[in-house]
């Protein structure tokens, strides 16, 4: 299911990944990349050059490295964030209440549409949540109403009235802590 992840916090979240002897997938290389990436991407023709270079390795290594964070999951999109009302568009925020047997048809509906930035599967009665992003609301509505009638499943539709950005960056310099 592209684009669903499981919601945790606290003592449910995820530890970092950990090798079959049980030490933890990221090295010191890692993680400086990792802290490289998420706060300040450099926006060059070859981006990973310049990681390497701050990260004292080659561009090879450091694209070679975040390849494999991507394959393990410890990196799951790469990606800029765009504020889509400066761009003209409309966002919303939508939930619904799937049912088990439906789970992998409903998102595998709402991940087909292409302004579906994404989705998260969290234990609730709504427990599907999804970012969608349109020319209007009208359109966005008009998009839900259609994959209601497609998934027999209804929609909360809650357009967004304020934008609010919240920048969040992990500290990468440590372990992470259970």
């Amino acid at each position: 299911m592209k684009r669903l992840c499981a919601m945790s916090a606290g003592k449910n979240r995820k530890k970092p990944p950990e090798q079959s002897g049980g030490e933890s997938l990221l090295d010191a290389a890692d993680r400086r990349i990792l802290g490289l990436i998420q706060a300040s991407f450099p926006i060059v023709p070859r981006p990973y050059a310049e990681i390497g270079e701050k990260c004292g390795m080659s561009e090879e290594e450091a694209l070679q490295r975040v390849r494999r964070l991507r394959e393990v999951g410890v990196i799951r999109r790469l990606g800029a964030n765009f504020r889509s009302d400066k761009l003209g568009f409309c966002s919303t925020l939508c939930a619904a209440s799937v049912p088990p047997e439906k789970l992998r048809d409903f998102v595998a509906a709402v991940n087909s549409q292409p302004g579906v930035t994404h989705n998260y599967l969290r234990r609730h009665k709504y427990n599907i949540w999804f970012t969608l992003i349109g020319p209007s609301r009208a359109e966005n509505a008009a998009l839900i109403e259609r994959m209601e009638r497609e998934t027999g499943i209804s929609i909360l539709n809650l357009p967004a009235r304020s934008i609010y950005k919240i920048k969040v960056d992990f500290n990468m310099d440590q372990e992470g802590e259970e």
